[in-house]
């Protein structure tokens, strides 16, 4: 369980083409240390889940001054070392990565660092102006690894001058540099930013939902292959968000219809005689049908008629082992 304190933009100097902060947290300012202390309170004692880690995310928190990055990790370290929370995660640019940044957060024993690399093309990256390139993703990686931190890199797909085979590319990069977490995110055109204009003007023409689904699921299936944790897909869904997006491959269960999908592309080639007769553990029968049943509909549309039948034992397919839905 993450305890997310969100730090919109704080940090960060740069105004991507794509961002807006505030709709996408629902946050307009950093919280005070007395609120991220409250907010970590009412999870603890509310939930009361194990594994639980505080998570610093929303903006470049390795940009904050250094004395308030501070003051929020030794908040955190407190829960820690009390050993109320099993880590300290967060999430920042990979240019605001060093070695003096990465010493302060060993200090206060950060566990997890997912950097916002968004893509591995530096045609993207500069389209989107987002002042980086894929050589400093690359070289703070390196550094994150090389003082025992795990990492994470995280990715959009549908930017401006990206494709498929780009983001499938990323993905590619993302486990050859040794991440061992990702989050996706399907680009969203938030009213007033960059992407929006160019959107209205015509230059930018974003995914659409069946375009963002197909790509995630690829990635989803890489991902898995590859042994990578696939934290999140999509941005998590809100009234604020909602209400700023403009146009883009908005879903409010965005990441569940790609997972759906991920387990219909596995199912297909296992029809046999217009039957996919399943067996499966109860937590996968939800899955399986897919996100209101669209896999169900999907199979029905295709002459193929989808059982599932719930029992305690590994996933069957037409009486056979090795199709992977959960």
């Amino acid at each position: 369980m993450n305890i997310p304190i969100f730090v919109p933009h704080a940090g960060c100097g740069h105004n991507c083409a794509f961002c807006d902060q505030r709709s996408i947290t629902g946050a307009a300012a950093p919280p005070t240390i007395e609120e991220a202390r409250a907010t970590v309170e009412k999870y603890l004692s509310g939930k009361g889940e194990k594994n639980a880690e505080i998570a610093f995310f929303g903006g470049s928190f390795t940009g904050i001054d250094m004395e308030l990055q501070r003051r929020y990790l030794a908040m955190a370290g407190e829960y820690l070392s009390r050993g109320l929370v099993d880590g300290i995660r967060l999430s920042t640019r990979p240019d605001y990565i060093d070695e003096e940044r990465l010493g302060l957060l060993a200090e206060y024993g950060v566990t997890n660092i997912e950097l916002g690399a968004q893509s591995m093309d530096d045609d993207v990256l500069s389209a989107v102006k987002r002042g980086h390139t894929a050589g400093d993703v690359r070289r703070a990686s390196q550094l994150i690894l090389s003082r025992g931190f795990t990492l994470g890199l995280q990715m959009m797909t549908g930017l401006p001058l990206d494709t498929p085979e780009k983001a499938l590319a990323t993905a590619h990069e993302f486990a050859a540099l040794g991440a061992a977490e990702t989050r996706i995110y399907p680009t969203l055109v938030m009213d007033g930013t960059e992407l929006a204009h160019l959107w209205r003007e015509g230059s930018y023409r974003p995914q659409s939902v069946e375009e963002a689904v197909a790509l995630g699921a690829e990635l989803y299936a890489f991902f898995r292959r590859s042994g990578i944790k696939v934290l999140r897909i999509g941005l998590s869904d809100s009234e604020a968000l909602k209400a700023s997006c403009v146009a883009g491959p908005y879903h409010p269960s965005i990441g569940e219809l790609i997972k759906s999908r991920y387990i219909r592309n596995q199912l297909e080639p296992l029809a046999e005689g217009g039957h996919l007769k399943i067996s499966a553990p109860k937590r996968a029968v939800s899955r399986i049908l897919g996100n209101r049943r669209c896999n169900a509909e999907y199979f029905k549309s295709r002459g193929i008629i989808l059982t599932v039948t719930p029992y305690e034992g590994p996933v069957l397919v037409n009486g056979r082992e090795g199709t992977d839905c959960d």
